[in-house]
This record gives structure tokens, sequence and C-alpha cells, in this order.
């Protein structure tokens, strides 16, 4: 099946879910992810490459943190003397606690991957300080979050407490708490990857004291206060109690699962429908994860068909070319992506999870499409997430025009985005060889080498794909003829084999290649690579141009100089991709279709500081003569307001709304449908925080174009600065009004309380507020 068939089977795979999909018929799991299994890392070790030197660079940024200062808050809590001063960025907040998790989870995949005592060794003594902080607690908590209490930060561990009194406030957090179910998991998930990984009984007590505390908390609620505690980020707690319950075999974890199932997600997937729109995308991921896991230990179908809509959904109609999906954290509506092109798509985590639930279902059915994705996410996006330089992670990867990736810091970040990084390029072995039985399945084309020891069969793969289309496979040692299956990418149309220098048979069968290979034998397997374009699913003429697996992104420059420029666009080009190869692999220019000329494109991923362009406007002649002065005009339009932004929130979406620490009357709500997010005033107040800048402020404003006949004021620091009444002067589109802001209400401070406060009883969206400078910055 060649790649464009195959991409169409998935979307067509995607509409049957719509439509009803039924749930897979396998057997209850118990013990098993399934029908099909990866190699455990342990039997995987990468060989000289690209994908190894990215793991060795995470290896040293591992081995640089120090487990005490992400401790910190663990023993504070506890009433134990810390033995680090706490970490800054995301790990001083209430957040923190998180990357411990995350950091448990990569030291032990880092152990298994690779071998090295230092990472069993530091996973072990994690695990000791845990269960130190057990003891100290007394009853099963252990927990690195804190929260606000009369004017005072205190240990996060008074949440749960109030939540099991039946004291719950599920409004822009969970009792004031950030997200501290989210981090919760993200700790209880990194003891279940110790214990697995690094042989530690120890964790798995640990893990089971975690979860027992979350547990009694459940316990004290009814279904529909579960339900309201549900409603806050919570991660992947259905999948740890889940996994909990095949480990242990105690029913208790798998009546948990199912009781903190998130209904208002859950159902109308297993109804077949999409109502993702607005949803804060990787809150959701984990949960179906979680479905995932609970249909494999429990048999639950309606689990199973939720989690499978729900992959369909994302991958056809939510997600960008590079594999990745949400822009500023959310989903938009269905296929409608041609418009939500910005600086912050593709948040990391997203694909990090997506990868995971990928997994799962693979495992279910084996079948290739699933692997068609996954080598599409991993190496567009999550190999686009390492600064290799530095071995710093990225939160977003932009796709739209002359933007570059930003990257944290080594220890003043911590955001979610380097938990996950973490744990990324710790496995990057993880998902390439699988069996099936007798049978060994290769799924990526990654130099590497398979000891399966049981088997006393020993494997290896040598290539430089993606920069080349040959792979070459060796049985260095085997006791017996062993079924091997290579998976043909989706992309690709003629695939050769030669063993020991002989041409076979190359038809795939489901996707795959099936012959017998014996010890001494050397397989090599052209993968030939064409180029092609691919349109985004609401604007046939927004291309992205791809060869091969790789994704191809105009290199607009260094991301330290400005792009002051238009859009790259393509004029006059037929449906055949108009790039030459220039130069080194995978280096294509666009030639004279170009505008601006002298275009050169290369693979998305590996553009670490660089500004790019991914989607170009295909244009005829005519066109791009006419609209020529517009986007040069836009552009600077764009430059000008974007270099001018001190701040900027845009509402009805969870994570700004967080970072400006907004509040809302009753009144308020955000939208739940709208193509633009957005918050809608109602006899009330929204009231969030900006960050200022030096010199005089103005405030810029974006309301609904036909709201008419709306007041309300607008007060900066509890002083009124503008009255408004809108006049519905812009029918069906945005309307932007601009107040500026007297100086004396800004100087010196680094941020200011913006409220809006409604005078007349009827509604309005507002949907972004800016705070600019009336001067360019210097």
């Amino acid at each position: 099946m060649t790649g464009l068939s195959r991409r169409t089977a998935l979307k067509a795979s995607a509409a049957v879910g719509a439509a009803g999909l039924p749930a897979p018929t396998l057997a209850r799991a118990t013990d098993s992810a399934g029908k099909l299994t990866s190699f455990p890392l342990s039997q995987v070790r990468l060989k000289p490459s690209r994908f190894l030197t990215a793991q060795e660079t995470n290896q040293r940024y591992l081995l640089s943190l120090e487990p005490d200062r992400l401790l910190h808050n663990f023993r504070a809590g506890a009433g134990l003397t810390p033995k680090g001063a706490v970490y800054g960025g995301w790990e001083s907040l209430g957040i923190a606690g998180h990357s411990l998790g995350h950091y448990l989870s990569a030291v032990s995949l880092m152990w298994a991957q690779t071998g090295q005592p230092e990472f069993k060794r530091r996973a072990a003594y994690i695990v000791e300080e845990l269960a130190a902080c057990q003891a100290a607690n007394g009853d099963g908590y252990a927990g690195g979050t804190t929260v606000e209490r009369d004017g005072k930060t205190v240990d996060g561990k008074v949440v749960y407490e109030e939540i099991r009194a039946g004291k719950i406030d599920a409004s822009g957090g969970l009792n004031g708490g950030w997200v501290p179910i989210y981090t919760y998991h993200k700790v209880l998930a990194g003891t279940l990857d110790a214990h697995v990984l690094c042989d530690d009984p120890g964790a798995l007590t640990v893990a089971i004291g975690l979860a027992d505390y979350l547990g009694r908390m459940f316990d004290a609620l009814d279904d529909q206060q579960v339900q309201t505690v549900l409603r806050v980020e919570h991660g992947g707690i259905v999948e740890s109690f889940a996994e909990l319950h095949a480990r242990t075999g105690q029913p208790r974890w798998l009546d948990l699962a199912r009781r903190v199932q998130h209904e208002d997600i859950v159902r109308p997937l297993a109804e077949g429908r999409d109502d993702l729109a607005g949803k804060h995308a990787n809150t959701q991921i984990p949960k179906l994860i979680g479905e995932a896991r609970l249909y494999e230990t429990g048999g639950d179908a309606r689990a199973a068909k939720a989690a499978m809509v729900f992959w369909e959904t994302v991958v056809a109609d939510h997600s960008y070319v590079i594999g990745g999906n949400s822009e500023f954290e959310h989903f938009g509506p269905p296929r409608k992506l041609s418009t939500r092109l910005g600086q912050q798509t593709c948040e990391c985590c997203n694909s990090y999870n997506m990868l995971k639930l990928t997994r799962r279902l693979y495992a279910w059915s084996g079948e290739a499409r699933y692997f068609d994705v996954y080598e599409r996410a991993h190496l567009n996006h999550i190999l686009s997430q390492q600064d290799p330089d530095t071995g710093m992670f990225t939160y977003f990867s932009p796709l739209a025009s002359g933007y570059a990736r930003g990257h944290s810091t080594p220890t003043d970040s911590f955001w979610c985005c380097v938990g996950t990084g973490m744990e990324n390029y710790s496995k990057l072995g993880d998902s390439i060889f699988w069996r099936d039985g007798e049978r060994v399945l290769v799924n990526l084309y990654y130099p590497s080498t398979l000891d399966w020891t049981e088997k006393g069969l020993k494997l290896e793969i040598d290539t430089d794909f993606p920069y080349d289309d040959q792979v070459t496979l060796t049985v260095t040692k085997a006791r017996s003829a062993t079924p091997i299956s290579l998976r043909v990418p989706g992309w690709c149309a003629k695939p050769a084999v030669q063993v020991n220098g002989l041409d076979r048979a190359a038809t795939p069968e489901g996707g795959y290649i099936k012959l017998t290979l014996r010890a001494g034998d050397r397989l090599t397997l052209a993968l030939p690579m064409s180029l092609r374009t691919e349109a985004m699913p609401d604007d046939p003429d927004l291309i992205a141009f791809l060869n091969g697996p790789l994704v191809l992104a105009a290199d607009l420059g260094p991301a330290d100089q400005p792009w002051n420029s238009f859009d790259p666009v393509v004029v006059d080009a037929a449906s055949t991709p108009p790039l030459v190869p220039v130069g080194a692999p995978q280096r294509f220019a666009l030639a004279d279709h170009g505008r601006p000329q002298g275009l050169v494109l290369r693979p998305y991923f590996e553009q670490h500081h660089n500004r790019t362009a991914v989607y170009f406007r295909r244009l005829t002649q005519a066109q791009w003569t006419t609209l020529e002065p517009t986007l040069v005009a836009d552009a600077r339009a764009r430059a000008d307001i974007q270099d001018r932004t001190a701040d900027i929130i845009r509402f009805g979406e969870q994570q700004p709304e967080v970072d400006h620490a907004l509040k809302a009357s009753p009144g308020t709500q955000d939208s739940g449908n709208l193509t633009v997010r957005s918050r809608i005033l109602n006899k009330g107040f929204i009231a969030f925080q900006m960050a200022t800048a030096p010199g005089p402020l103005t405030l810029q404003v974006t309301y609904d174009g036909a709201a008419r006949g709306k007041t309300f004021a607008i007060l900066v620091d509890g002083q009124e600065v503008a009255r408004e009444v809108l006049a519905g002067d812009r029918t069906s589109t945005l309307n932007v009004r601009s107040y500026p802001l007297p100086q004396a209400l800004t100087n010196g401070r680094g941020k200011v309380t913006v409220r809006f406060q409604m005078v007349s009883d009827q509604w309005t969206a507002i949907f972004e507020a800016r705070l600019v400078r009336q001067n360019r910055a210097r």
C-alpha cells in the first residue's frame, strides 16, 4: 500500500470510529499489553548514530541533576530536614514534585536502556527517600506540591485532606492547588517504572502506599464529588490504578480505576463522538491511556472503544504534519487547522502521551498503520525537542512561519515538557523491535542491536536512516531459523530486499515483508523515498513538504535574528513538489517557485536554532502579483505588534488563564465550541494579572465583533481606565480596541491586575488581551 493510500485508510478508519467503532475482538489480558509486546529496553542497545548521541546528551543532563534537590519539598512536607535546596522554575511553584516523578521514570528507563549502574542507584535512592517520607507521614502520603493558605505556602497534603472531608473547589485548580493529582500521578508512575525496570520490590511497596492514600480520599466521596474532582487535570491516575491491579491481582485497584474514569471525556468518545474542541489537549490524552490499560486489565469494552475513537480522532482530525497536536495547548474544531498555526503549536507532552497510546493500540492488533503514525511523530516531533548542544527541551514546536523553538534551562524551568523530555530521550530504543510469539517485528529503522537472550538470537541494524534509504539487518547469532517481519512505511511504494546479496520477494503483507533468517544472514532493505506534499485538511492550498518520513521546513535564518518578511509561499507550482536536491541528503531548494527566493528546505526536526517555515501558501502567478503588497504590509504589522507586546492572555484556555492568575465571578464562563476560544462576560467580572514593561503601555483587547450595546468598566489595579460600550461596528468579525494606560499605573510595577466589570446585563465575548508598548522596544 502506498503512503497516500495508507494515509487515506487512516482517515477512513477515523470516520468509522465516529460512526461507531467496535471494540477490539481480543481476549481479556490481565498480565500483558495485548497480542504483541515490545522487547524490553534491557535487550536493546543503540549503536553509534544521532539517536545514540541524543541519548548520551540526555544521560549527561540526568546525571547533572541532584535527587536531593528534587526531593526537597517531599522531605520538608513530611517534617524531615531537606538535604538540598529546591530547584527553580516549576519546582518552586505549587506544581513542584512532578519533576521527581519524571526523573525517577527517566533514570529507571536509562538503567534499562544502558545498563549503567549509576542510574539504578539513583532510582533506588529516590525510592528509599520516598519510603522515608511515607513513614514520617504515617499514612502512605508522599508529595511535593504546595498551596497557599492564609497568605502562607503550606504542604499540598492539605488539599487531599480537605477533599476527603467533602470540601471541593474545582474552579481554576483544585482547592487552590495547581494540579495536585497530576503531580501525584507522576510520582506514582515513577515508582511503578522503578519497580519493573529496576526490579525493585521496594518501589512497589511505595507505589501501593501512594495509591492507597489517594484511594482512601476517593473512597470518602460520592460519585458526583469524584467527577467534580476529575474536572481538574489529574494525569494518568486511571492507568496507575489499573497497572497496580495487573501487578498485585487485588480487585481494589481495578475498582478504583473504574471509579475515577472522567465521564465528561470518556462517555462521548465511547459513543463515537468528537467533543474535544476547546479542551486542554494533554489533560485528556493520559485519561485515554488509562482507558486502554483498563481494557487490558479488566476487559472493559467501553474503555477500549473510547481509547480507539480518541486515537483515530486526534490523528486524523487534530494533528499537524509533524504528528503533534494542539495550539496553545488546546484542541480546536476537528479538521480546522489552517487558522491554528502559531508560536505555541504542538506541545511536546502531547506527543509523548500519544505515542504511549499508539504503542498500546498497536499491541492489540499489530496493524502497521499505527507505526506509520508513531514514526511520523517520533522523527519529526520528539526528535525536535532536545537541543543537541545543551540537552535542554522545548515546550512547543512552533509551526507558524518565522518562529524558532525556545528551550528550557538546566535548573530554572522544569516544565511538564522537561519531565517528558527526560523520559523521551531515555527510551529511544523501546519501540524498534517487537515480538509476536516467535516472530520478530522491526518497526523502526534506528541503528541498534537486539539480544533476545532467552532464544539465543542477536540482530543488528546498521543504517543512516532517515537520511539514507538503505537498511542492513544482520543475524549475528541464532539457534534456529527465525521468522522476521519488516515494516514497510506507508510512504514507501517500492521496497526492495536482498538476503546475502540475492534478491528476495518484497511484497508487503499487511504492511510487513515477512521472511525467515538464519545465523549469519545479512539482509539489505531499500526504502526509496519520494517527495510529496500534504495539505491542511481545511485548506488544500496550504501545503507542507515531505521526503520519506521527514517533514521539510524552510530555513529562515538563526533564531537570534528576526524574520521580518512575509510567510513564504510557493508560486505557480504544479502538483509535483517543485524541489531540487542541493548538496547534503535531505536538502532541497524551491528553485524559482519560492517567495522569497533562495529558500532551502531541510528536515524540521534538525533545525533546533533556526526560524522555520513548515506550511506554504500555494498561489498562482496572478494571485502572487495581487497579494504581494498586502503580504509585505501584514508581515511588517505582525512583526511590529510582536516586538511591542509585553504580555498576552488568550481567554478560555486553561494554561494561559492559570499563568495569569485569572479569577472570574460565577456569571462568567469559557466558551465551549467557538473556533476561537473566549471568555463570556455576563453580569460579572474577570480579573487577571499581566506583566508590564518600561515606558507607556496600551491595553489592547479583542472582542466579538458582533457585540452591540454591551457596557463594562475596565480597571487596572483598581483604577478605572475605560468604560466601554461596544457598538457592534464590525459585524461577525473580531473587534480590536485599544486603551492607553497612565504611566503612573504601570511604572515600576512588574505586574498589574486588569479587571473587566460588566455594567449592563447583556453578555459579550472577550478573546484576547495584550499589554503593548506604545514605542518599539530598544
